[in-house]
């Protein structure tokens, strides 16, 4: 879900998406059964300048960006070009934490791999996280809001409207749990309070 997403909404901006396998053929046998065609091998994409690099998640496909040589070098050199990276689920404590990429940055991921984000950023529980150039987020039920910030990472804000409005997605998320307090009640003190036990 996390890869289809992210790359169904950042191609519907106009953007040139390639997909590429970490493995060592193009297709991809994701989870659920689940089959991917990638455009290229990760390997074959080291001397190519992206705007953008994102990591889905999920497990195993985490560890497998983690070991991948190829794509480590290439997430580096994109972090370390100011470049845009990002990461969804597993992928920003399993890979891009343990390659150094979130030291000093804020940084989400699926809750139960935020005590391992904790040793290598500063972990928050947002359903996106951007900190700088990069950009995380938690799992499959935040994927779309994840690619939509992807979106006006890219491109600008309204860019990103115009591509979430057709998505049907829910606007200003999270406010449901905003309360508004509708007879507020300011609290002074004219003197110094006096406590008694």
């Amino acid at each position: 879900m996390e890869a289809v997403i992210t790359i169904d909404v950042i191609r519907r901006s106009g953007a040139d998406v390639t997909v590429a396998s970490v493995e060592k053929e193009l297709r991809v046998d994701a989870c659920h059964g689940v089959k991917i065609v990638a455009d290229a091998l990760v390997a074959d994409c080291k001397n190519t300048v992206f705007d953008l690099i994102a990591l889905p998640g999920g497990m195993p496909g985490a560890s497998n960006f983690k070991d991948c040589g190829a794509l480590e070098s290439l997430v580096k050199k994109q972090a370390a070009d100011g470049r845009l990276y990002a990461a969804v689920c597993a992928s920003p404590a399993v890979a891009l934490g343990s390659w150094g990429l979130l030291k000093g940055l804020k940084a989400t991921c699926y809750p139960s791999f935020m005590e391992q984000l904790q040793s290598c950023a500063t972990a928050v529980e947002s359903r996106v996280q951007q900190d700088g150039k990069v950009v995380t987020s938690r799992g499959p039920g935040t994927t779309m809001e994840f690619a939509v910030t992807l979106v006006e990472q890219l491109y600008g804000k309204e860019k990103a409207d115009e591509v979430s409005g057709p998505l049907v997605m829910r606007p200003n998320h999270g406010d449901e749990y905003t309360i508004t307090e509708l007879n507020p009640l300011e609290w002074k003190c004219n003197n110094v309070p006096q406590v008694r036990f």
